[in-house]
């Protein structure tokens, strides 16, 4: 057992370094080719961004390898977000940096609410964060307008690169003080089409890739089965159901105000509405499911799962818990629902079964299975609070619940192609 822990661990890390290495690389080189083709500009300004915006904005995303948006999706995120209906004032959709004329950067401005014990809080996301390189001296003019927006009370930056973190910490935002948000939790369902994800993003060329795959494969497999690494057990004394995002009902907001008023914590909204706006992506080519869990006629508990296309990158098709919400995050619900979620994505055919965030309450019964453990490089989530004594109090990591649902991270559809924030 030691052995195959000390193998995890070097496979692990090998994987990790030798991937982002080459990612420095080839982002080093896209860099200083677009500096070298685009003179800088002599006038550069911040502006709201609005619906105009849309191609341009599409267009400087595509080039810097983000996903580009859709105009529905864009529909969705700023008239029909139920957020909306409770601002006190008109919110910017986001702001551009425009250069003679040109848009060069961009900022998206989602706004969001959330539950603090009896307190309801408006928040804002920032999504998109990007910039052409040659331009970006001129950042922190988009994040400084985003953090001087009145009528806030928390600011949110959920996927956060480490130059993004760096400039939300000048504008004192603090890092997510929960427990092991870094550190993404996944099972590997199929161990050969993981293995030759892996490979691809290696870039070994065909003969070592086929090698490769099938060693990592080996690998993996015999590990899975020596430590027993898929969750597994019964739903005892529950009833389990599925449903579609728009079945999304009632029960739903019964057991979200039940969850609200447990206990002080900060909650992201999870009424019935706001899931299913959530969750219904404009053209997503992957899909959601709702699994339920009834005690009798009680729905006490739930979860989101997201199955995503495959990336076009490297082939990982994967499957996502996105949200679980639980009475008194009893075990026993828990349990019956991780299962429920693992039979779920291999029935999607996906290669891995990941999850993000969650407390150490939602963790500890997922590591029960022995999940694998990939982490972040830096800290993806910060906040800040414009009231100083809730930005103190919110250092308590035993406040907050964050996961996939908080902020842009399963807003879209990230399957197709590598995405992120840059800048």
């Amino acid at each position: 057992m030691h052995m195959m822990a000390s193998l995890e661990n070097r496979f692990t890390n090998a994987m990790l370094t030798m991937i982002r290495a080459r990612r420095r690389e080839s982002s080093g080189h896209q860099a200083v080719s677009r500096s070298s083709s685009i003179a800088r500009s002599t006038s550069v300004v911040v502006r709201e961004a609005t619906f105009a915006d849309f191609p341009a904005v599409a267009e400087l995303k595509q080039c810097s390898g983000l996903t580009p948006d859709s105009l529905d999706n864009w529909e969705r995120l700023w008239r029909r977000n139920p957020a909306l209906k409770k601002q006190p004032s008109a919110r910017p959709i986001g702001w551009v940096l425009e250069a003679d004329n040109r848009i060069v950067g961009y900022l998206g401005n989602i706004s969001a609410l959330y539950r603090y014990g009896a307190r309801t809080l408006n928040a804002v996301v920032g999504h998109g964060f990007v910039v052409e390189p040659q331009f970006r001296a001129f950042s922190l003019r988009l994040a400084g307008a985003f953090y001087r927006q009145p009528f806030v009370d928390l600011y949110l930056t959920t996927t956060a690169i480490e130059a993004v973190g760096r400039m939300a910490k000048a504008f004192k935002s603090d890092p997510l003080p929960q427990a092991d948000y870094d550190a993404m939790l996944f099972w590997v369902l199929r161990s050969y089409p993981f293995a030759q994800s892996v490979m691809k993003k290696l870039k070994l060329g065909s003969a070592l890739s086929y090698l490769g795959a099938i060693g990592v494969s080996s690998a993996v497999g015999l590990d899975k089965l020596a430590r027993t690494r898929w969750p597994r057990g019964g739903a005892h004394g529950f009833i389990l159901t599925e449903v579609s995002i728009p079945e999304i009902g009632e029960g739903f907001r019964r057991l979200w105000e039940e969850k609200a008023n447990e206990r002080s914590q900060l909650l992201a909204d999870r009424s019935p509405e706001t899931l299913r706006w959530h969750f219904e992506i404009p053209g997503d080519k992957g899909s959601a499911r709702v699994l339920c869990c009834y005690k009798g006629p009680e729905l006490v508990g739930y979860a989101i799962v997201r199955h995503e296309p495959p990336n076009q990158a490297s082939g990982l098709k994967r499957s996502i818990i996105a949200e679980i919400l639980v009475k008194q995050d009893n075990p026993d619900v828990l349990r019956c629902l991780w299962v429920a979620a693992f039979d779920q994505a291999k029935k999607a055919g996906s290669h891995i079964l990941e999850v993000l965030g969650f407390p150490p309450s939602i963790r500890s019964v997922a590591f029960q299975w022995k999940p694998y453990v990939r982490k972040y490089p830096a800290c993806p989530f910060y906040y800040r609070a414009s009231n100083q004594t809730l930005h103190q109090e919110l250092t308590d990591s035993r406040l907050w619940y964050a996961s996939g649902f908080d902020g842009d991270t399963t807003l879209f559809n990230f399957g197709t192609s590598p995405q992120g924030t840059r800048a």
